[in-house]
């Protein structure tokens, strides 16, 4: 078990054997209280060597591997439970593929210790927040689903599909006693929702998010789509959830 001061960073993968070994590298870099997760959910590139072998040479690495490919949601769900369980003082939650940079990773955090916030959204839609390297197509497809999901769901949250995130402990504990319906990055928006849901304070801070340099984008207008619909399905039912208490 880490001490209740360190921070876990969660890190889902899927063929990102290229480029695991720099993101792990430079995340252990920003705070020597950080410690990381893997979940590989079965990668068929030999991701789940190079992540071992990263953890032999670092107990603050670690690897959850799973069997089977069942989609971003239920990766980060296996793997906030095995976050909880060693009683970090922040959880966070990050792409492989350094399009989310390490070095924002206190910024992102900082809400959490100073107890101002219980969800933390890196952002690209907030005043100093940007992409680089996206297409025109891309950019406006990431806009459209903000604005979407935050006029649906009735949430002030402008960019509630970044993934780049940090967690109070006791609002992940909270919300896993409700099951999530999302399986892709729908999963994003349906957190968001729910901590905003069940009280949980969220705030932005702004990020830069890259293009990823190594591999292919696992983003495809089929998953766009499920999300929309996910969106669709939560403005629709409001399941009423247990208040949050700090």
């Amino acid at each position: 078990m880490q001490q209740r001061d360190s921070i876990l960073v969660v890190i889902p993968t899927y063929q990102e054997r290229d480029g695991i070994a720099a993101c792990v590298t430079q995340v252990l870099q920003q705070d020597d209280r950080v410690h990381v997760l893997v979940v590989d959910d079965n990668s068929p590139d030999g991701t789940r060597d190079m992540v071992l072998s990263l953890a032999a040479a670092n107990p603050k690495v670690q690897l959850r591997s799973r069997r089977h490919k069942r989609g971003i949601g239920p990766a980060y769900l296996d793997g906030f439970l095995l976050a909880l369980a060693q009683n970090p003082a922040v959880v966070v939650q990050m792409d492989a593929d350094l399009s989310h940079d390490p070095r924002e990773l206190l910024a992102l955090i900082a809400p959490i210790l100073d107890g101002s916030a219980d969800l933390v959204i890196g952002s690209r839609r907030v005043d100093g927040g940007t992409t680089a390297g996206w297409g025109r197509w891309r950019n406006r497809l990431s806009k459209f689903g903000s604005i979407y999901a935050r006029l649906l769901l009735r949430v002030r949250i402008k960019d509630s599909t970044s993934g780049y995130r940090a967690w109070r402990p006791e609002l992940l504990q909270h919300l896993s006693s409700s099951s999530t319906v999302a399986s892709g990055y729908g999963f994003q928006v349906e957190m968001a929702y729910r901590a905003v849901q069940v009280g949980g304070v969220a705030t932005e801070v702004p990020i830069t998010f890259r293009e990823r340099q190594i591999g292919q984008s696992k983003m495809t207008l089929g998953i766009a789509i499920e999300a929309a619909w996910i969106v669709l399905r939560l403005a629709v039912t409001r399941n009423r959830l247990p208040k949050f208490r700090r």
